[in-house]
């Protein structure tokens, strides 16, 4: 069965600008594109695309969005029998504006991305229960995302979460999770700390192995990525890029992560080819469009080897 990604599928609105607006101001902009993403979708194609058997549970809404958004991800070569068309929700959109600099600000409207319940995900345990690796985000309805979590437990799969976007989670559900691999704004909210440094990033990640997580992987942007675990902390160097666009970057990372581990990499050989894969879809505009192919990564990282 390969990875079965439980996640989200939008479609993005995306504005280029210098910088976004302050509240009550009008700029204007650059350029405008709809892309198709969604954290469940980015992170599936991104599995994908380095050659992993991906399968996708999720829902989309009734619409031309909706109907787009099948096409590509089947065109991925990602099974999609499992997403459901909602017949009383939109597709999910996010809006998103990208600044000068690359960073983004967004806001998603979920729509038919949270009309998928805990009946629903029950009646998918055979398919959870074959998988090799679950990978899931927090864009969907959280009850149906927690029972999720406890059948993969259950059957002994491993689950990788991206807690995003960030909230507070229980520590019953944070307890039964394999992999969790926050950013330093979403490990702040899940300890209450402000984590803005390797050494409260390393803090933050020991209250949560605390938890019952089995492995936390703060991700740090151009800095790379700091694992911690029962065996101690590792810090992963990431690889400096001219950053053009970020969004899916984190997306990139948790699908290439989840590829690297199915094949049997280490944990460190898995978060530093992340690390690869997240600066490169960095260096591209849009979501699934800068997700790059195993033969870019692998070009990318014998160039950095031969500049060393």
């Amino acid at each position: 069965m390969g990875i079965v990604v439980i996640g989200s599928l939008n479609m993005d609105m995306v504005v280029r600008a210098n910088r976004a607006p302050n509240a009550g101001e009008t700029l204007m902009g650059q350029a405008f594109a709809l892309s198709p993403g969604g954290k469940g979708a980015n992170q599936a194609v991104a599995a994908a695309r380095l050659g992993a058997e991906v399968s996708m549970i999720g829902s989309v809404g009734k619409d031309t969005f909706g109907s787009e958004m099948l096409e590509i991800i089947k065109q991925e070569g990602i099974h999609i029998e499992h997403i459901s068309v909602s017949e009383t929700e939109a597709t999910g959109v996010a809006s998103i504006v990208i600044e000068e600099d690359g960073e983004n600000r967004i806001i998603v409207v979920p729509g038919a991305n949270i009309d998928l319940f805990v009946e629903d995900i029950q009646a998918l345990e055979s398919i959870i229960s074959q998988a090799e690796m679950i990978v899931m985000q927090l864009e969907m309805e959280l009850a149906m995302s927690e029972h999720a979590i406890a059948i993969a437990h259950r059957h002994g799969i491993p689950v990788i979460l991206n807690p995003a976007p960030a909230r507070v989670l229980k520590d019953e559900m944070l307890g039964q999770v394999s992999f969790l691999t926050p950013n330093e704004t979403e490990a702040g909210i899940l300890t209450g700390m402000t984590v803005d440094s390797l050494e409260t990033a390393e803090q933050a990640a020991r209250i949560l192995l605390q938890k019952g997580i089995k492995n936390v992987i703060i991700t740090l942007g151009a800095k790379g990525a700091l694992i911690v675990n029962a065996e101690g902390a590792k810090s992963v160097p990431g690889f400096p890029v001219k950053a053009i666009d970020t969004v899916a970057a984190g997306d990139s990372f948790n699908g290439a992560l989840a590829q690297q581990l199915v094949l049997g990499k280490t944990l460190e050989e898995a978060v530093s080819f992340a690390n690869a894969v997240g600066a490169l879809a960095v260096g591209k505009e849009g979501a699934i469009p800068s997700l790059p192919q195993l033969s870019e990564v692998e070009q990318f990282l014998k160039h950095v080897s031969a500049v060393k």
